[in-house]
């Protein structure tokens, strides 16, 4: 119903915009502006399977880096052109508009069009995604279930080896043998001798790769909070507030061991991993610099074959050296949309009344890898110690065989083999987050919860966040709400800098950044990018913590190199200097002062780069810019990263002189390759530079 709404709407705003020629030029830009964000829903909801959600937020600020672009190029090209069409057929309307002689008309059309407008924003998918985005992430009391986080502290009975084998998008649902008879035999055999857990899903913060890691290691969704606290380039830890299976089992002296034929930093996968104990990760980098032909990768990375046989040797390495570990290992070639077929599998053949799909070919071929290898485990002399773990990380996103699980039941694979425990299927719903807190059981019968996970084995009606994605969505986000406070933990009243990191709780975050504090004095949000711009522009109704070098508050010098800037709603602010901020400083001490506006924090942009090796000694920087701030402004040359200040002064700004020449004095005292230079500017400027040039300094010249 909301789609022929749409439509109709979409036609009658249309139609609106050539009605009149009055307003036509802003009428058709709204029009474009709709289109093209329907446009790039359509993309995402390609992508996702589930429009504009958690697993969007968090990939838009984690970054793509290590995505197999290539595989999507299809939706790409269409979404290029479904934007380009957005914004010329709204242009040819207004251009109609304007030149079509029409009688005059009373000036009711553009409320109209504005009415309509209002329509057609809120029958789009757009809302219901943003309403949906708004439940899952709004301030709420997370102390009401704080008391269900559960840390296993006891010892563990057993110390069995463990290997988890996490398959990309292998969902159980593939078992149905009327639907894909014989594709998966190997596995379905293997599910035979193994606890089969039956209607596991994945409940908001689980669907996607490392919210399913996470997940089923650490008992809690993954949460892509208000703002962009999952910028993972600038947070130092992930999650640093969670205790997973992994810190557990670490704490137990377990090894633990990962590898993942994809680029680890895709997703902050690395720094998950690194956070919470495991020393050693393998991804795509590894398998390349140990000389693996390109042939067994693709657009994603190295292929499962390559993976599984490296996977079984460290089995056969970490067995021997007789210290229990957890090897974890994550395929890949079942990735949507249409999977990958390594070489070893190029006989595999599927004969399919759905058609010739490739995707399938890569289910075969992954159930052919995965039961090889879990044959060779099982037949070492290491079997009787080992318990092996396959469960797919999520469910399977938008692929080549869409519409036929569109009619299915979706259930997510998880199977435990090991000596010791009676093949059986166990129905008991549950989801992901439940898995971690199994295996826990499965090794020491007195355990049985993680995080908000229960054992799939205990009593279904123990409290937890799957019995309340389950049966109560609207207590879901109090659990959400918890996850977000992983990130930072909840005493985050002080906030501190060391070691140019500012620590708010028990999380460390390169600034700059601004820090929104709700009423209840919770982080609300964290901003990492463009965030001079929201604390300038942000209207709050709660205090706002911008924390950057003080070059983005003062015109001189004097409180050191970091400060911080406290500010409400009314404008009462508190600027602290470094020393206050090596100290410590109390967002909920009263703010000290009134502003009539509010101060408007400078932003950092790089104008030049001198890419050149310089010995140490005395230079002179000499700069010609085309066009220059309206106001006087900090420049300075800094290392490359941006850590180290070379040199800093105040440019004084002659209106009269547009060209001038700025000169600044510099002073080397160790070799380096390279020099960023930049502006303190407001976040509305620019500046282009024509020229510029570090010279050495004549002697006896001051400065220029």
């Amino acid at each position: 119903m909301t789609g022929v709404l749409l439509v109709a709407a979409l036609a009658a705003l249309a139609a609106l915009v050539v009605a009149s020629p009055r307003l036509a030029r802003t009428k058709a830009a709204l029009l474009a502006a709709l289109l093209v964000a329907l446009s790039l829903w359509w993309l995402v909801d390609q992508l996702s399977g589930d429009g504009v959600d958690a697993a969007t937020l968090y990939h838009l600020s984690s970054g793509i880096e290590g995505a197999g672009v290539a595989d999507f190029s299809g939706p790409l090209a269409i979404a290029a052109v479904l934007v380009l069409l957005s914004l010329l057929l709204p242009a040819w309307l207004a251009r109609y508009a304007r030149r079509r002689p029409v009688p005059p008309r009373p000036p009711v059309v553009f409320p109209v069009f504005a009415a309509t407008f209002l329509v057609a924003a809120l029958a789009s998918p757009l809302a219901r995604d943003a309403w949906r985005l708004y439940q899952h992430s709004r301030p709420v009391d997370a102390a009401q279930v704080a008391a269900e986080y559960v840390v296993p502290d006891r010892p563990l009975r057993q110390r069995r080896n463990i290997v988890w084998i996490y398959a990309e998008s292998l969902e159980r649902t593939y078992f149905d043998e009327t639907v894909f008879p014989g594709l998966v035999p190997n596995l379905r055999r293997l599910a035979g001798e193994a606890l089969d857990f039956r209607d596991v899903a994945s409940p908001p913060g689980t669907g996607w790769t490392i919210a399913g890691m996470v997940a089923s290691l650490c008992g809690v969704p993954l949460t892509a909070a208000r703002g962009d606290e999952n910028s993972m380039g600038r947070m130092e830890q992930f999650l640093p507030g969670a205790h997973c299976l992994s810190d557990y089992l670490a704490q137990q002296g377990y090894a633990l061991h990962f590898s993942g034929g994809a680029d680890s930093a895709f997703a902050a996968k690395d720094r998950f991993l690194a956070s919470h104990g495991f020393a050693t990760v393998k991804d795509q980098a590894w398998f390349r610099q140990r000389g693996v032909a390109k042939k067994h990768f693709s657009s994603w990375g190295v292929h499962d074959d390559v993976l599984l046989d490296s996977v079984y040797e460290d089995f056969q390495r970490l067995s021997r050296a007789g210290t229990p570990f957890m090897l974890t290992a994550l395929t890949m070639d079942t990735h949507h949309p249409a999977g990958h077929l390594p070489r070893s599998c190029s006989d595999v053949r599927y004969d399919s009344p759905h058609g010739d799909i490739g995707l399938l070919r890569a289910i075969a071929c992954s159930d052919r890898l995965i039961g090889r290898l879990v044959e060779r485990i099982r037949s070492s002399p290491w079997a009787d110690d080992t318990l092996v773990v396959i469960a797919s990380d999520h469910l399977a996103m938008p692929n080549d065989l869409s519409d036929v699980l569109a009619g299915m039941k979706r259930e997510n694979l998880l199977l435990f083999l090991g000596s010791g425990h009676e093949p059986r299927q166990v129905a008991t719903a549950g989801t992901t987050l439940d898995t971690g807190a199994t295996l826990l059981q499965l090794l020491d019968p007195e355990l049985g919860a993680l995080g908000f996970g229960r054992s799939l084995l205990g009593d279904p009606a123990l409290p937890g966040a799957s019995v309340a994605a389950r049966r109560d969505p609207e207590r879901y986000p109090l659990y959400l709400g918890f996850a977000r406070q992983l990130w930072t933990g909840s005493e985050t009243r002080t906030l501190r800098v060391e070691d140019d990191r500012v620590v708010a709780g028990v999380q460390r975050i390169r600034p700059p950044v601004m820090l929104e504090y709700d009423q209840g004095w919770n982080i609300a949000s964290i901003v990492l990018e463009d965030a001079p711009r929201q604390f300038a522009q942000r209207d709050p109704d709660n205090i706002l913590a911008y924390v950057d070098r003080c070059t983005a508050f003062l015109d001189e010098p004097g409180k050191g190199e970091w400060c911080a800037l406290v500010v409400d709603r009314n404008n009462a602010l508190t600027l602290y200097s470094e020393a206050e901020l090596q100290q410590g400083i109390q967002v909920d001490a009263p703010l000290q002062e009134a502003a009539d506006a509010r101060p408007r924090p400078r932003r950092a942009l790089t104008v030049a780069r001198q890419e050149r090796p310089m010995q140490p000694g005395q230079y002179q920087l000499r700069m010609q810019a085309r066009n220059l701030p309206s106001h006087s402004f900090w420049l300075e040359a800094v290392s490359d990263d941006g850590t180290v200040v070379r040199a800093r002064e105040w440019v004084q700004v002659d209106p009269g002189r547009p060209g001038q020449q700025i000169r600044l004095p510099l002073w080397l005292d160790s070799r380096v390759d390279q020099l960023v230079i930049r502006a303190w500017l407001d976040y509305t400027e620019e500046m282009e530079v024509e020229r510029v040039a570090v010279v050495p300094a004549r002697s006896g010249r001051g400065r220029g």
